[in-house]
C-alpha cells in the first residue's frame, strides 16, 4: 500500500475524540499518526494500520505531476 508522509487517512474506526481522520507523520515498519480532531500523536504497526484504512487523501504537489 502506497502511504506517504503528509497523507490524510480515513480510518474504519473513529479515534476516541470522534474524528476518523489521521495525518501520516512517519511511515516505515511503524506509522506515526496525528489525529486531525484532537492532535494526539500515536505510533502503530504498519500491519494494523493497513487493515483499518478506508480511504487515502493526498495533497497533489507540483513534484508529483
Amino acid at each position: 500500500m502506497d502511504v506517504r508522509v503528509g497523507d490524510i487517512l480515513t480510518m474504519k474506526k473513529n479515534h476516541p475524540c470522534g474524528s476518523s481522520e489521521m495525518e501520516v507523520l512517519r511511515s516505515g515498519m511503524d506509522f506515526r499518526l496525528r489525529c486531525v480532531g484532537c492532535g494526539r500523536e500515536i505510533m502503530v504497526p504498519r500491519v494494523k494500520i493497513e487493515k483499518n484504512i478506508k480511504k487515502i487523501s493526498r495533497k497533489e504537489s507540483e513534484d508529483d505531476r
